[in-house]
Order: structure tokens, then sequence, then C-alpha cells
């Protein structure tokens, strides 16, 4: 388990004193992997009584041209660059942020897959 509560050390590593232990509400879940594929989806019960959409795997992207402001579906074909991780890229593991290569032309992803249940992006550069 993951926790996301507040450090023990301060900014310049300084020892913060604690005035409490930690709580089931600051613990974090797994990262979803969000990979190309068939589509597959995970449903996840949040605090107050809300839901979350885990995206496993997807073939499709929505895709955004800046100049014309049309939104289109495309296939990914593979991840070309990922700011969040480098080991990303060859296990086509999809973030906020990503380059991926479709059948229209490169993409980077907006949105957050693995939170929101949908990948969009905007297109970077048309394919010839």
């Amino acid at each position: 388990m993951r926790w996301q509560g507040a450090s023990k050390r301060t900014y310049t590593g300084g020892k913060r004193i604690a005035s409490r232990s930690k709580r089931k509400f600051e613990i974090g879940r797994e990262f979803a992997e969000t990979r190309i594929g068939p589509t597959k989806n995970k449903n996840i019960a949040t605090r107050g009584g809300n839901r979350k959409v885990r995206l496993l795997s997807d073939n499709f992207i929505n895709v955004t041209d800046p100049k014309t402001g049309k939104t289109q579906r495309a296939t990914a074909e593979k991840v070309t660059g990922n700011p969040a991780n480098k080991h990303y890229i060859r296990r086509n593991i999809m973030t906020k942020g990503t380059l991926v290569k479709t059948d229209i032309g490169l993409v980077r992803i907006t949105s957050r897959p693995g939170q929101a249940g949908v990948i969009n992006a905007v297109l970077l550069e048309e394919q010839e």
C-alpha cells in the first residue's frame, strides 16, 4: 500500500514531529498502468460513494486537432515518449503527457487514463 499523508521531514530535511499516526483515508492505490490493447476497464469505489474508472488498456484515443478544433477517434500504434518514466515507453504504458504514434499522426495525451477511464489527446504533427 502507498501512504499519501504528510512527510515526516520538512523540505530542508529537518524532522517534523507527528501529531498523530497514519489514517486509512491517507492510503493510496496502485497505479493503473494503462496499456495499448483491447479495451479493459475496472471500476473503483472511492470516498464519498463516488467511482473512478480505471482504464487498464485501450486501442482508441480521442484526438483533437488544435488548428480546426475538431475531435476524431484514432487508433493507437505505439508509445514513443513518456515524461513520467522512460521505461514506460517499451512497455507501452500511457500516462498524462505521453507521446503516442497513431494512425493520424503523433499525439500527446491530455487526460489521466487511470483516473478518468478515457484517453483524450492533442494532435502534434499529422502523418503524411
